[in-house]
């Protein structure tokens, strides 16, 4: 549901005539074709934002949607966790170069993976708060407290102004117990 709720939360906000940057560092880039851009022959994506070889203003496109722009990704992202392995402050480099956009913006938005890895640590220092999608479902609970502690960690170490904006329950069904 962390795609889904990012696109639909960008696009929303960007019908109220607010102005969105959608950042996809997902390397699956699910955010990316979610608005309709083609993943290949990209001239910039969150790969290159992340290794260094373009700034963040560089790697925005303007999307056909009302108020939203986004960094795009593909699968060479995947690749930016072996190459930033012996770079001094990686865990930054996402917020290091949104930091020279961030006051066009009135929301930046950013699609993690699903894994806690460097990239998503990178989303996390970037990050003033985090809103978790979490399915009703009782295997999601367990994923949850492992990314609570993950967050205390990081705020501990990296981002002290991090904090969890909330949760979002994704795939609800009232008619289930466990939802309930």
């Amino acid at each position: 549901g962390k795609t889904t709720s990012a696109v639909n939360l960008a696009a929303a906000l960007g019908s109220l005539g607010k102005k969105i940057l959608l950042v996809d560092i997902d390397p699956q880039g699910n955010t990316t074709s979610g608005y309709g851009i083609s993943r290949k022959n990209l001239p910039a994506t969150s790969y290159e934002l992340l290794i260094g070889s373009c700034s963040a203003s560089q790697a925005v496109i303007k999307t056909k949607f009302q108020g939203v722009d986004i960094i795009p990704s593909n699968i060479n992202l995947a690749g930016a966790e072996l190459e930033l392995v012996e770079v001094q402050k990686r865990e930054s480099r996402l917020k290091n170069s949104l930091a020279l956009v961030k006051d066009k913006f009135d929301f930046i938005f950013l699609d993690c993976p699903t894994s806690l890895g460097l990239i998503t640590l990178n989303g996390l220092c970037a990050a003033d708060t985090l809103i978790v999608p979490i399915q009703c479902e009782f295997f999601a609970l367990e994923g949850l407290s492992q990314l609570i502690s993950t967050v205390r960690t990081v705020k501990r170490l990296y981002n002290p102004y991090i904090e969890i904006e909330g949760v979002l329950l994704t795939m609800y069904n009232g008619q289930l117990n466990l939802t309930q």
